[in-house]
């Protein structure tokens, strides 16, 4: 049974994530599924070719003997729409990129197909807070903060211990939660201030600086640790600082060996597919998995909208064109 391809088209309007490996540029990422969505489409079978009536000449022996000319109706299949005469259907198929990550860090990287652009604009603006780990070394600091950086001093690490470690961590976190009531306009004496907090709902509104919502020691053997981090409107560039920043903190030097991401929002590595896995047909069930979980946000955030809502609101219906361009 073959399956229509417009039908795949409209399978493919949401959000999936997939897990980018360190070195590696999020823009290979990106052109690696645009490529595999783009050659999967193009390789569906064609429909069955319209029948189209032409009559064929043809010479007959008369009963004189002379040669008469007839036509002939005839169906033949109708190929100015055959892919070996048009060429491919598709060129393109429009993936846009979510938050992103650098080339040396890893993790959970959104992407969106069709209409499930505007889906990523609007998570995007609610100012989801994502969950990162962040690999530490002491008695090192470079250039940028990376382990690929100019060294440019080194030091002593024997005297910090986790206790001492913790207790900074517990300090900086107070101090982005002081930054987070600030950015988040709303007044600081009131019952919903209150209540944001314990719910930990409480968010930066419009532009804010990078803030930790969350930091803890995952893992301490000296001159190596781990940091689980939450934060908001945060780079890669900022996390490494922080592991730099801890280090001289605790009166030595410390620089950042991985970047990894671990949640995006409502996506966590579990919905993360792999470089083997970035196939149409996993992609397209992902993309399945993905809305009930948008309709999950969907429901506490009314400013949020799926695309199939939007399109209903709009007037018109999701179609081909809008996760591909056709020939």
């Amino acid at each position: 049974m073959r399956v229509p391809v417009g039908w795949l088209f409209q399978r493919l309007d949401g959000l999936f994530a997939v897990y980018k490996p360190p070195g590696v540029h999020w823009k290979l990422v990106r052109d690696t599924v645009e490529a595999n969505l783009l050659k999967a489409l193009n390789s569906v079978p064609p429909p069955a070719p319209q029948q189209q009536v032409k009559f064929i000449p043809s010479s007959t022996q008369g009963l004189d003997g002379s040669t008469e000319l007839t036509l002939t109706a005839t169906s033949v299949p109708a190929l100015v729409d055959h892919p070996l005469v048009k060429g491919p259907q598709f060129h393109k198929v429009r993936v846009g990129v979510g938050h992103r990550l650098d080339a040396l860090s890893s993790g959970i990287l959104v992407l969106a197909v069709g209409q499930g652009n505007k889906w990523l604009t609007g998570l995007q603006s609610s100012h989801v807070t994502r969950d990162y780990t962040l690999e530490g070394e002491f008695g090192k600091a470079t250039e940028d903060f990376s382990h690929t950086g100019r060294l440019i001093e080194r030091s002593t690490y024997d005297h910090i211990t986790r206790d001492n470690l913790e207790r900074l961590l517990a300090v900086m976190q107070g101090a982005n939660h002081k930054a987070l009531l600030l950015y988040s306009n709303v007044d600081l004496c009131s019952q919903e201030a209150y209540e944001l907090a314990v719910k930990g709902s409480l968010l930066p509104q419009g532009k804010s600086p990078p803030i930790l919502t969350g930091l803890r020691c995952l893992h301490f053997q000296p001159p190596k640790f781990t940091l689980e981090v939450q934060c908001v409107n945060e780079t890669q560039r900022f996390l490494r600082k922080l592991v730099h920043e801890v280090g001289l903190e605790l009166r030595s030097t410390a620089h950042c060996t991985g970047v990894r991401r671990i949640r995006d929002g409502p996506f966590t590595l579990k919905d993360a597919l792999t470089h083997k896995h970035w196939t149409l047909p996993e992609i397209t069930e992902a993309i399945k998995q993905s809305r009930s979980i948008w309709k999950k946000r969907a429901a506490k955030d009314s400013s949020l909208r799926t695309p199939q809502t939007q399109n209903k609101q709009e007037g018109h219906t999701s179609n081909g064109a809008s996760a591909a361009v056709p020939n």
